[in-house]
């Protein structure tokens, strides 16, 4: 059940953030650099961001971490692509990070 509520719960803060960024550049069309620069120098923006790619992450984790149980019989080989996977989502997340708060 805590898997099932985790994937709803991200999938509604992705939709949510999708549809606010879609706002803005619709509101703002053309967006050009110093727009997006402006926009991400606001610190909700940085944090709704990150609260995104969180989202995403565990998300995708789940996702993945499922399909890889389901499919992957070979101990070794599922571990093995599971700490992969934990590895790659984990850099993506630094840098998320690095880039919001350069």
């Amino acid at each position: 059940m805590r898997d099932w509520l985790a994937q709803r719960v991200t999938a509604a803060i992705m939709a949510v953030y999708t549809l606010i960024v879609a706002a803005i550049v619709l509101m703002n069309t053309p967006l050009k650099y110093a727009g997006w620069q402006a926009l991400f120098a606001q610190g909700w923006m940085r944090v709704a961001t990150l609260l995104f790619m969180l989202s995403l992450a565990w998300h995708a984790w789940v996702g993945v971490r499922d399909i890889l149980m389901d499919y992957i019989k070979h101990d070794g080989l599922r571990l093995t692509l599971q700490v992969f996977t934990l590895l790659l989502i984990g850099s993506y997340l630094g840098w998320t990070i690095q880039i919001l708060w350069r």
